[in-house]
């Protein structure tokens, strides 16, 4: 454990063990994180006895979370509630490629992006069900604007990618400290989750950013390590993450709609929070997550890794009838998953069903 002393990743790091029981009481006192609870889960006596329904949370909570005291309980804490919501929003969650992991090793797992908070959350259910050790996640600071959201992301293992900073000289401390953070985790034996690119992928086209890549690369710059050979050291996993329906694909159409007809899209102040309770409580149907196999080729640059990495995540991503309909893809599809599809369809504006048609058609046409 590193010391207070020596704690040079202590502004963008996770929690750490001693932080925990701190930043469980300052969550139990936050008003606005009690009453989000009482409106998402007591919407209905909220309204006639606020208060009182506040104070028996706080109770409850207080009771539930006594013994927390590890980062460990709070990712067997995290757990149950990814057991009920697994139950209550999906129609099941399959993996493949786990045999490829190993307990002990550090990885870089990079995955599509399709949703802020599930993705690197299925990632880390399957990892946990196979007995693996769950991810640090990369999140971004535009996400913590609420005091509360910081303290559960930081007790769920996150840590944070500074996108706010300004100029050529932060932007460069900034995303040095990042590249250093990663190898000193995977260094001690600790597996990271981050996106492939800043931002969902809204049009359902999964591409990788080659300034992430180049980011990774700036400690092993730093160290003058070639490109290559410092990616080898890294132990970097492509993820591919397929939802049969995205909880969030009617909000994103409107975003894209927005941007195509009026130049531009102006999110609100808390949409991102928005978007993580949607994803939370949306329907999902079927949901399948492929590990694929470690990157080990000789690449010179970043441009030639991403798309090495793109051909693994296109290749890696399963198919659901949703997908292969929206393509025009009808034959064997079985008639019960066309109807649902449907249905779903049906419940998107006119005008946008395009948009949401082109978005789950699109991991077809990356396979081709």
């Amino acid at each position: 454990m590193v010391s207070d002393t020596t704690d040079v990743f202590k502004e963008i790091r996770p929690y750490r063990d001693d932080e925990v029981a701190g930043a469980i009481q300052r969550l139990i006192h936050d008003d606005e994180f009690i009453g989000a609870i009482a409106k998402y889960r007591f919407s209905g006596l909220s309204r006639w006895g606020g208060a009182a329904i506040r104070s028996l949370i706080r109770l409850y909570l207080g009771w539930r979370w006594r013994k927390v005291n590890s980062i460990r309980q709070v990712q067997l804490e995290v757990a149950t509630y990814m057991e009920k919501m697994i139950a209550r929003t999906t129609s099941g969650v399959t993996y493949s490629g786990l045999e490829n992991i190993k307990p002990g090793v550090g990885y870089l797992f990079i995955s599509n992006h399709r949703d802020i908070a599930l993705d690197p959350a299925f990632v880390n259910w399957g990892l946990h069900s196979h007995g693996l050790d769950t991810v640090r996640i990369a999140i971004g600071d535009n996400l913590l604007r609420k005091p509360c959201v910081t303290e559960l992301m930081k007790l769920n293992k996150s840590f944070i990618v500074k996108r706010s900073a300004k100029g050529p000289r932060e932007m460069m401390k900034a995303f040095s400290e990042l590249s250093s953070y990663l190898r000193h985790s995977i260094d001690e034996g600790h597996s990271i989750w981050i996106a492939q690119k800043e931002g969902r992928a809204k049009d359902g086209d999964d591409k990788t950013d080659p300034a992430i890549l180049k980011m990774f690369h700036m400690e092993g710059k730093r160290q003058k390590i070639p490109f290559g050979d410092y990616i080898r050291s890294l132990n970097l996993v492509p993820v591919s993450i397929s939802y049969e329906y995205d909880p969030g694909d009617l909000a994103k159409a409107r975003e894209l709609h927005a941007k195509a007809t009026h130049g531009g899209y102006e999110k609100s102040e808390f949409e991102d929070i928005q978007s993580i309770v949607q994803g939370i409580v949306g329907q999902k149907g079927r949901v399948h997550v492929t590990f694929g196999q470690p990157v080990h080729g000789d690449f010179d640059n970043a441009d030639d890794l991403a798309a090495a990495i793109d051909r693994e995540i296109h290749a890696n991503y399963h198919l659901f009838p949703s997908n292969l309909l929206a393509a025009g893809q009808t034959a064997g599809v079985d008639p019960a998953a066309a109807e649902a599809f449907e249905r779903h369809m049906t419940g998107i504006p006119a005008d946008l069903r395009e948009r949401v048609l082109s978005m789950y058609a699109r991991p077809v046409l990356n396979k081709d």
